[in-house]
C-alpha cells in the first residue's frame, strides 16, 4: 500500500464509484478503500434479510413467511434511474450496462384527496385522467404541448415566456392551471420536493417536465428504470469499469488518519502504511470536520405481501405525496419494488417510504403514505442526518460528496458527480470523457 496515488477515493458510495471509475478512465492512478466489508456504503443493498434485521437491532430472526434470506437485497436508500436521465447517460458511456440488467417501473402515481392516481404525462393520458375536470384537461394540454415544442435556443417557440426571467408560477397562471394541476406538475412531473421552484425562472421546470416526457417516451409505462438485484449493484459495476482501467480496490480497510501538509491532503494512513496522493475524494463519514449538517431524512422499509392498492396490481411503481396535499413542506415519496426484481422472496414486496424531516416526531410525518401501504409485514425506520462539504476543496484538495437527498432519482446525485469533477480538475464535466478509451480490455469484449 505504500505507494504513490494521483487519487485516493475512501467509501463506495454510488458517487465515490462513479469518480472512481471517471478518472480511471481518464488514466489516473486510483486507490479506492472502504471501511467496510461490502461495496455500497449508503447506497448499499443489505443481503441476506438476516443481515436487515441485525443492522435495525431486530434480536428476532425473518419468520419462515418471508421465505429464503438470500432471495432479499434490500436497498438501503430507495431511488429510480429516469430513463432519458444523467446516470442513464453515464452507465451507456461507461458500458457499465453490460454488467447489469434494467427493468421499468410500472407505473408513477400521485396522491390527491387521499387517494392515488396515475401520473398523466402525455396528451392522450392527460385527457383521460380522473385528476381534473374537462376544461381543466384542455388548459394542460395546451400546457404540454407548449413545453414539448419549446426551445430555449428558439425564441419563436417561448410565446411571451423569458426562460431566463419568467418564474413557473406565472408560466402556469398564463395557461390558468389549477393549484391540483400545478401540484402534480411540479411535484410528480418537474419532480421538485418542495414549492420554492415557483418564484425561480421557468427553464429549469420546463427542462424537467421535458426529461419526464422523453424518460416516459422510451419504454412506456414510467419514466424509470431499475436494476435486478437492487441498487447496490450499481456502485459495483462503476468499481469493475474502474478495476478494468487499473484502480485499485482495498474493503475492509479502517482509514487511521488522512495526512495533512501544509493545509492540503498528501495521503491517507491505513494500519501503519501511508499511501500517497495528490487528490482525495470521500464520503461525509470520512471527515466529520469538513462536513456540516444541512437536515435530516426518514426513510422506512416495509416488507409488504401484497401489491398496493389501486396501482392496478404494478410489481413496482412509484407515489409522491405533494406537500400541499398533506400541509407540509416538502413531498413524501413511496419507491415500491418486488421479487420481479430479485430483491425479495417470491411473492413479497418491498416499499420504501421517504422524506426530508420537518419536525421531531419524524414517524407521524409519513403516516399518510404508510395508510396507502397497510397491512406492512415488518417495517425498518432509518432517519439519517444529511450533510454537505463546507469547503470547495480547492484549497485541502479534498472533495466531500453530500449525503443522498430524499428524491427518487439519481439525477441530484449525477450534478453533485458533475460539480467534484469540475472542482477536481478545472474544466466543466463531459460525459465525452467517460467513454472507454480501449475496446478490448482482459478480454472482456469475449463474454
Amino acid at each position: 500500500m505504500d505507494e504513490e496515488y494521483d487519487v485516493i477515493v475512501l467509501g463506495t458510495g454510488l458517487t465515490e464509484c462513479i469518480l472512481s471509475g471517471i478518472m480511471s478512465v481518464n488514466g489516473k492512478k486510483v486507490l479506492h478503500m472502504d471501511r467496510n466489508p461490502y461495496y455500497g456504503g449508503e447506497s448499499s443493498s443489505i443481503t441476506p434479510l438476516e443481515e436487515l434485521y441485525k443492522r435495525f437491532g431486530i434480536s428476532d430472526s425473518p419468520p419462515e413467511s418471508m421465505g429464503r434470506g438470500r432471495d432479499w437485497n434490500v436497498d438501503l436508500i430507495p431511488k429510480f434511474l429516469m430513463a432519458n436521465g444523467q446516470l442513464v447517460k453515464m452507465l451507456l458511456y461507461t458500458e457499465v450496462t453490460r454488467y447489469l440488467d434494467f427493468k421499468v417501473v410500472e407505473g408513477s402515481f400521485v396522491y390527491k384527496g387521499g387517494k392515488i392516481y396515475k401520473v398523466p404525462s402525455t396528451e392522450t393520458e392527460a385527457l383521460a385522467s380522473n385528476l381534473m375536470g374537462m376544461f381543466e384537461k384542455r388548459r394542460f394540454r395546451k400546457f404540454l404541448v407548449f413545453v414539448a415544442n419549446f426551445d430555449e435556443n428558439d425564441p419563436k417557440t417561448f410565446e411571451g415566456v423569458d426562460p431566463k426571467l419568467t418564474t413557473m408560477g406565472e408560466v402556469y397562471k398564463k395557461f390558468d392551471l389549477g393549484q391540483d394541476v400545478v401540484d402534480f406538475t411540479g411535484h410528480a412531473l418537474a419532480l421538485y420536493r418542495t414549492d420554492d421552484y415557483l418564484e425561480q425562472p421557468c427553464l429549469e421546470t420546463i427542462n424537467r417536465i421535458k426529461l419526464y416526457s422523453e424518460s416516459l417516451a422510451r419504454y412506456g409505462k414510467s419514466p424509470y428504470l431499475y436494476p435486478l438485484y437492487g441498487l447496490g449493484e450499481l456502485p459495483q459495476g462503476f468499481a469493475r469499469l474502474s478495476a478494468i482501467y487499473g484502480g485499485t480496490y482495498m474493503l475492509n480497510k479502517p482509514v487511521d488518519e488522512i495526512v495533512m501538509e501544509g493545509g492540503h491532503v498528501v495521503g491517507v494512513k491505513s494500519e501503519g502504511e501511508v499511501a500517497r496522493c495528490k487528490q482525495l475524494i470521500c464520503d461525509p463519514s470520512y471527515i466529520a470536520d469538513r462536513v456540516h449538517k444541512v437536515g435530516q431524512v426518514i426513510r422506512v422499509i416495509c416488507v409488504l405481501s401484497h401489491p398496493i392498492k389501486n396501482t392496478n396490481d404494478a410489481n413496482s411503481c412509484q407515489i409522491i405525496i405533494p406537500q400541499n396535499q398533506v400541509n407540509r413542506k416538502s413531498d413524501i415519496y413511496v419507491c415500491m419494488i418486488s421479487y420481479a426484481h430479485n430483491v425479495a422472496a417470491q411473492g413479497k414486496y418491498i416499499a420504501i417510504v421517504s422524506t426530508t424531516v420537518e419536525t421531531s416526531d419524524p414517524e407521524a410525518e409519513i403516516e399518510p403514505a404508510l395508510e396507502l401501504i397497510e397491512p406492512i409485514d415488518q417495517k425498518f425506520v432509518a432517519i439519517s442526518d444529511m450533510y454537505e462539504p463546507t469547503d470547495d476543496g480547492t484549497d485541502s484538495q479534498i472533495f466531500a460528496s453530500r449525503s443522498y437527498d430524499a428524491t427518487t432519482h439519481f439525477e441530484t446525485t449525477c450534478n453533485d458527480i458533475k460539480d467534484i469533477y469540475k472542482r477536481m480538475t478545472g474544466s466543466d464535466f463531459d460525459f465525452e470523457n467517460m467513454k472507454r478509451k480501449q475496446n478490448d480490455v482482459f478480454g472482456e469484449d469475449e463474454q
